[in-house]
């Protein structure tokens, strides 16, 4: 698969320096990274991006937003959450949900999977172990 260049969105600064490392280190490229809604779905309407990989809540607020926008340019996304696929947006439900901290090739297969529009092979359960 050809490297993508990624949008971001998570409020945890550690997590996403974590995140923005396993990307950039699957050759993927983070174009621009955000920590809030305000920040993300601003983003999300003026970069330019292949994918856009979102954590589901940003400081106590639903990611919406982000997603609508991503979804209303045709943009792939993905979520990630440390509480599972219970606070996916309206709207969003059956998109894949990678629960954090995820390793990298299940992000890597994720991100492949998103990208050439198919289900990831694998999830992750309430604890992280793959399934």
């Amino acid at each position: 698969m050809r490297p993508a260049s990624i949008l971001l969105v998570e409020d945890e600064a550690l997590i996403r320096m974590m995140l923005f490392e396993m990307i950039e280190d699957l050759g993927h490229r983070v174009i621009a990274e955000a920590g809030s809604v305000i920040e993300g779905r601003s983003l999300a309407e003026i970069e330019q991006y292949d994918l856009a990989i979102l954590d589901i809540n940003l400081k106590g607020n639903n990611v919406r937003p982000v997603a609508e926008a991503i979804a209303a340019r045709g943009l792939p996304l993905f979520f990630l959450s440390g509480y599972g696929p219970a606070g996916v947006p309206d709207g969003f439900d059956g998109m894949p949900v990678l629960h954090k901290p995820c390793t990298p090739d299940l992000l890597k297969r994720t991100i492949d999977a998103v990208l050439s529009s198919d289900e990831p092979e694998e999830v992750q359960d309430k604890n992280g172990a793959a399934s």
